[in-house]
C-alpha cells in the first residue's frame, strides 16, 4: 500500500487560513459545514464543490417532489451558506485529484488547493445491465424526479390514456417510486427480484405482510422473477418508445415507462482514477471496499494522509451504507479530528423508521436474529399487513433487534434500548397483541435517543433544564420545537420525536412545570381541543383535519400512530359512519381493520353482540352451528357472552351472514366502544333482585352500541346490593335499590384495576339513562387518546366532584348538549358487520392473499381438547411425531405456499 504524505509544495496553513475543501454537496457535506460552523472557524476557510446546482437538500424526502415539483427540501438553515468561512460552488463537478499538489481539478479545468480533502461524493443509482437499459429512468437526484413528473404528464397526453408505469426494484426506494408514480396517474407496477419486499430490511413474515398493505394500496408486484429485457417499439417520429418489460420465465409485462430503483454504487471514480494512475510499483493508493467505496479508519481518514471519506462513499468493515445516521456520525467525526479531537466511528447503525405512503416500516439492530441463541418474539397477521417482531438474547432479557410493519409505535421506545436488559416480557411491546401499550421505559442518560444524530437521552434531559453540552447555564428547553432546536434531537428522520416528546413531558412534570399537551408533534392541540375544533367546523376526514389543524410538517407527510388512530376515533365517535369507508380504514388499529380479533396464531375471534347476557335457545342453535360448521373453539366470555376462536379471514363475511340472518349484532370486541354490558337475572328471577336489571341491561346495551370512545368501555347492572354483576368493576355501574338505581363511574379492570365511585343515587330509570349520556358524551370530548375513564376521572381537576358538578348539576351548561349528541349517535347506529355484508366493496376487505389458494397450512394443526379443537403446541407436535402425544386433527390456517415461520420463533 502506498501512502503519500505531504509534499514540500503543499500549503501547511502557516501562511494563511486552513483550506478545507468538501466535494460533494448531500447530506453528508451538510452535516459536515453544519459541525464545522458549530466550532471555532477563525483562520479557516471551508469549500464545498457540488455538481447540482442546488444547495444540499434532503434525499430521504425526494419522493415529496415528484409529486409536488415546488417543494424545498434544502437541508437545514440557508444561512449556513453565507457564514463568512464558507464557499459554496455549485455545477462543479470534480474530475481528478492532484495529490502531489494537494489541488481537487473541475469538469471546467478550475483547481482548487486544499491542506484538508473531505470526499463526501455520496453514491449513483445503479443501473440494470439488460437490453433496453438505455430507455429507462432513474430515480436519485432532483432532476430525475422532476425529469419523471413532466414525462408521465406528456405520455399521458400523448397516449390519451393512464400511463403504465413499470418499477424494477422492490426496495424503500423502488415502493417510493412506484407510489409517487401512482399519485400522477400513472398505473402502477413493481418488478422484485427478491422473494419479498425490501428483502434487505425484512424478514419473509415481514416482507408478507409488506406486500399485502402495498397491493392494500393499489401497487402491484411480481416477486421472485428478474427482468430479462426493455422492450422497445418505433414512436410516430421515428424514435424509440418503451413498450415492455420482458421477464426472466418469458411473461410480458405492458410498460410505457420503466423507472430503475435497484439500488445505488458509491461514488468512488476520483480515487480510482487516482489508483489508474498508481507509481511504478502498482499498488493502489486508495483501497477500495469489495463493492465499491473508499476505505476508511475509525477516524474516518483513508489510506491518504489529509484526505477523509464520509457518507455513501466511505467503506468501513467492507460495508457502504447509505443511511443518514452513520453519515452524520462520520461527519461529526472529521470535524472533531479537524479540531484535535480523537473521535471514533464504531460501526454502521442500520436502524431504519420510515412511512412509505402511508405504510408504517421499521428495522433494526439484529432483525434477522443471526447472534448465536438470538430469540424471535413475533406477532403476525399478514392478511391484514401487521407484522411485529421483537429479537432478544437466549435468556429473552437482552434487546438484540426489532422489525416492524403496518404498526410501527413500539419502534421510538425500543430503538434507543438496543442492546440494553428490557424493562419487561418482550411480547408487552407487541403493540398489535393487543397488550396495551408499552411499558413504561425512562431511558438511561446514556441510551441514544437519535440515532441519526447520535443525541443521548442525558443530553436531552440537560436541554431541558438549561445545562448546555459544555455544563454550561443555557436557556431551558420547555418545548418540543425549542428541544430539538438545541439539541437536533429529532431533526432528521423524526422517527424518535414520540419519545423525545416523552421524556420532555416527564422531565416537567418532574420539575413542576406544565407540559405540553399537543396530541403529537403533528398537531399542536390536545385531543379533546381537537375533538372540539373537529366538532365545530364539521370535519370529516383525517386530511381536512390535517390541512386545518397540522403543523406545517404534519402536511408534509401523513401523520403517525399516535394522531391517526386518535383522529380516526374522533371521526367516529362524531360522525357515526361506517368505520372503514372514506379512507378511514387506514387511521384504523389492526382489528378495527378486520372487524374481529386477532389471535395468536393468525386466525380471528367473532364475538356477536347478547345484550346483557340473555339468548333464545334458537340463537344458541345458531351459534352451536356456525362452530361446528366452521371448526371454531367456544368459549363463555366473563362478559357473559359467546367467544368463537379460529376464523380465518375469508371466513369472516360467511360466518357473519349466518349470524346476521339470525339476527345477531357485532359485539365490537375489536374496538376501542362498548364491549358489553354485564348483568345477573335480577328481579326477573332471583328471590333478592330489587329491580330488573336484566331489562336495564339490555337497554343500556341497545342504546350505546357502536359508540366509539377514547379507550373500551365496559357496563354493568346488578339487580341488588349482592353485585353479582360486579358492577362496581366496570366505566359505568348501576346497582338496584329499593329506591332505584344507584350509579357508579370510573371503574375498570386491566393493568391499573379501580373500582368506580359513585356519582348520584335513587336515581329514576329516565334520569339514571340521562346522567349516563351526559357522562359518556363528556368522557368522550375530554379525555386523551387512549385513556380509560378511571385515569381520565384522576386528572380532571376536582375528580369525581368535578364530573358530578357537570352531568348532575350541569355546572358547565352543556347538559342538554351532550345529551343531543347521544341521540344523534342512537338514531344513527348501523351494525357494522351487516353494512359490510351489503357492499362488495367493502367485502374485498376481507380476501387474504391475491392468489393464495385457501388450503391447508400444515405446519399448523389442531388438537382435541375438552371435546373442542384448538392449536398444538410445539411440545406436542414433537411428541406427535414420536407417537407418543395427542391425535392430531389436520391442518386449519390457509398460507401462502411460500410462507415460511423463522426458526426459534415464539408467537404472541
Amino acid at each position: 500500500m502506498t501512502t503519500v504524505h505531504p509534499t514540500s509544495s503543499a500549503r501547511s496553513g502557516a501562511d494563511g487560513p486552513r483550506r478545507i475543501v468538501v466535494v460533494g454537496g448531500g447530506p453528508a457535506a451538510h452535516r459536515f459545514v453544519e459541525s464545522m460552523c458549530s466550532r471555532e472557524t477563525a483562520g479557516t476557510s471551508i469549500t464545498v464543490l457540488t455538481e447540482e446546482a442546488h444547495l444540499p437538500y434532503d434525499r430521504v424526502a425526494l419522493s415529496r417532489a415528484l409529486t409536488e415539483p415546488e417543494v424545498d427540501l434544502t437541508l437545514g438553515e440557508r444561512s449556513l451558506w453565507d457564514h463568512d468561512a464558507v464557499t459554496l460552488v455549485t455545477g462543479a463537478r470534480a474530475v481528478d485529484l492532484d495529490l502531489a499538489a494537494r489541488e481537487v481539478v473541475t469538469a471546467t479545468g478550475d483547481r482548487h488547493p486544499y491542506d484538508e480533502l473531505v470526499l463526501a461524493t455520496g453514491s449513483n443509482a445503479a443501473r440494470l445491465p439488460i437490453p433496453g437499459n438505455e430507455h429507462t429512468y432513474v430515480y436519485r437526484t432532483l432532476e430525475d424526479v422532476w425529469f419523471l413528473h413532466r414525462e408521465v404528464a406528456a405520455l399521458t397526453e400523448k397516449l390519451g390514456r393512464t400511463v403504465d408505469a413499470v418499477t424494477i426494484g422492490g426496495g424503500l426506494l423502488g415502493l417510493e417510486a412506484a407510489a409517487g408514480l401512482q399519485q400522477l396517474g400513472a398505473e402502477p407496477l413493481v418488478i422484485d427480484g427478491a422473494p419479498w419486499l425490501m428483502s434487505t430490511q425484512l424478514d419473509e413474515g415481514a416482507g408478507q405482510a409488506m406486500g399485502r398493505l402495498v397491493a392494500d394500496k393499489g401497487l402491484t408486484v411480481h416477486g421472485g422473477v428478474f427482468p430479462q429485457e426493455v422492450l422497445t417499439g418505433t414512436g410516430p417520429d421515428g424514435e424509440p418508445v418503451v413498450t415492455g418489460v420482458l421477464m426472466a420465465d418469458g411473461r410480458r409485462i405492458e410498460a410505457d415507462l420503466v423507472v430503475v430503483a435497484i439500488g445505488v454504487r458509491p461514488r468512488d471514480e476520483l480515487a480510482r482514477a487516482v489508483n489508474d494512475t498508481a507509481g511504478p510499483d502498482g499498488e493502489p493508493v486508495f483501497r477500495l471496499g469489495p463493492r465499491g467505496g473508499i476505505v476508511i479508519d475509525d477516524g474516518c481518514a483513508t489510506d491518504v494522509e489529509h484526505v477523509w471519506a464520509i457518507g455513501e462513499v466511505a467503506a468501513f468493515d467492507g460495508m457502504c451504507l447509505g443511511l443518514v445516521a452513520p453519515a452524520n456520525t462520520m461527519a461529526e467525526i472529521v470535524a472533531d479530528r479537524l479540531h484535535g479531537g480523537d473521535a471514533r466511528f464504531g460501526g454502521f447503525d442500520t436502524a431504519t423508521k420510515l412511512k412509505l405512503s402511508g405504510v408504517d416500516v421499521a428495522s433494526f439492530g439484529d432483525a434477522f436474529a443471526k447472534a448465536d441463541g438470538a430469540l424471535e418474539v413475533v406477532y403476525a397477521d399478514p392478511a391484514r399487513g401487521v407484522y411485529q417482531k421483537v429479537v432478544v438474547s437466549d435468556d429473552a432479557r437482552t434487546l438484540l433487534g426489532g422489525i416492524f410493519v403496518g404498526d410501527a409505535s413500539p419502534y421510538s421506545a425500543l430503538r434507543p434500548l438496543l442492546g440494553r436488559e428490557l424493562p419487561a416480557e418482550p411480547g408487552a411491546f407487541l403493540s398489535a397483541a393487543g397488550a396495551g401499550s408499552a411499558p413504561e421505559t425512562e431511558l438511561p442518560d446514556d441510551a441514544v435517543l437519535c440515532s441519526c444524530n447520535n443525541v443521548t437521552a442525558g443530553t436531552c434531559r440537560s436541554a431541558v433544564h438549561g445545562t448546555g453540552p459544555d455544563g454550561g447555564a443555557v436557556d431551558p428547553a420547555l418545548d418540543i420545537a425549542t428541544l430539538k432546536g438545541c439539541t437536533r434531537a429529532g431533526t432528521q428522520c423524526g422517527s424518535c420525536v414520540p419519545m423525545l416528546k416523552k421524556l420532555l413531558d416527564g422531565e416537567l412534570v418532574k420539575a413542576g412545570l406544565t407540559v405540553d399537551k399537543g396530541l403529537c408533534e403533528h398537531f399542536p392541540l390536545s385531543r379533546p381541543e381537537l375533538f372540539e375544533a373537529v366538532r365545530a367546523l364539521d370535519l370529516g376526514s383525517f386530511s381536512e383535519v390535517l390541512a386545518r389543524f397540522g403543523t406545517d410538517e404534519a402536511r408534509q407527510g401523513h401523520g403517525c400512530d399516535i394522531c391517526k388512530p386518535a383522529i380516526g376515533s374522533i371521526l367516529a365517535s362524531q360522525r357515526d359512519e361506517y368505520v372503514l369507508d372514506a379512507g378511514r380504514g387506514g387511521l384504523q388499529d389492526t382489528n378495527d381493520r378486520a372487524l374481529a380479533n386477532m389471535q395468536r396464531n393468525g386466525t380471528y375471534s367473532v364475538v356477536p353482540r347478547i345484550p346483557g347476557g340473555e339468548i333464545t335457545p334458537q340463537k344458541l342453535a345458531v351459534i352451536a352451528k356456525v362452530a361446528e360448521d366452521f371448526g371454531l373453539y367456544v368459549k363463555l366470555t366473563g362478559a357473559l357472552r359467546i367467544d368463537m376462536f379460529g376464523a380465518r379471514l375469508e371466513q369472516l363475511p360467511e360466518i357473519w351472514r349466518e349470524l346476521v340472518e339470525a339476527g345477531f349484532e357485532s359485539g365490537h370486541a375489536y374496538g376501542k366502544a362498548l364491549r358489553n354490558v354485564k348483568s345477573c337475572v335480577g328481579s326477573t328471577w332471583c328471590r333478592f333482585g330489587v329491580q330488573d336489571s336484566v331489562g336495564m341491561a339490555i337497554a343500556l346495551e341497545l342504546r350505546y352500541r357502536g359508540l366509539r370512545s377514547p379507550h373500551k368501555f365496559k357496563m354493568g347492572v346488578s339487580g341488588c346490593a349482592r353485585e353479582c354483576a360486579e358492577a362496581r368493576g366496570k366505566d359505568v355501574g348501576v346497582i338496584a335499590t329499593d329506591q332505584g338505581w344507584n350509579l357508579y363511574v370510573g371503574g375498570n379492570g386491566g393493568f391499573q384495576p379501580a373500582h368506580a365511585q359513585l356519582l348520584a343515587q335513587d336515581l329514576d330509570d329516565e334520569t339514571l339513562v340521562r346522567y349516563i349520556d351526559r357522562y359518556l358524551m363528556y368522557y368522550i370530548r375530554t379525555a386523551d387518546r387512549l385513556q380509560r375513564t378511571a385515569r381520565w376521572q384522576e386528572e380532571l381537576d376536582g375528580g369525581i366532584d368535578h364530573v358530578r358538578a357537570v352531568v348532575v348539576e350541569d355546572s358547565l351548561g352543556i347538559g342538554a348538549e351532550l345529551e343531543d349528541a347521544m341521540a344523534r349517535h342512537v338514531d344513527r347506529y348501523e351494525d357494522e358487520w351487516a353494512a359490510t355484508l351489503e357492499d362488495p366493496e367493502r367485502l374485498r376487505r376481507f380476501r387474504s392473499f391475491v392468489n393464495a389458494p385457501h388450503e391447508a397450512d400444515e405446519s399448523i394443526v389442531l388438537v382435541e381438547e375438552r371435546g373442542q379443537r384448538r392449536p398444538a403446541t410445539a411440545e406436542e407436535l414433537e411428541l406427535a411425531g414420536s407417537g407418543a402425544g395427542p391425535v392430531l386433527l389436520g391442518a386449519s390456517i390457509p398460507v401462502r405456499p411460500d410462507a415460511a415461520q423463522p426458526a426459534d420463533t415464539v408467537e404472541v
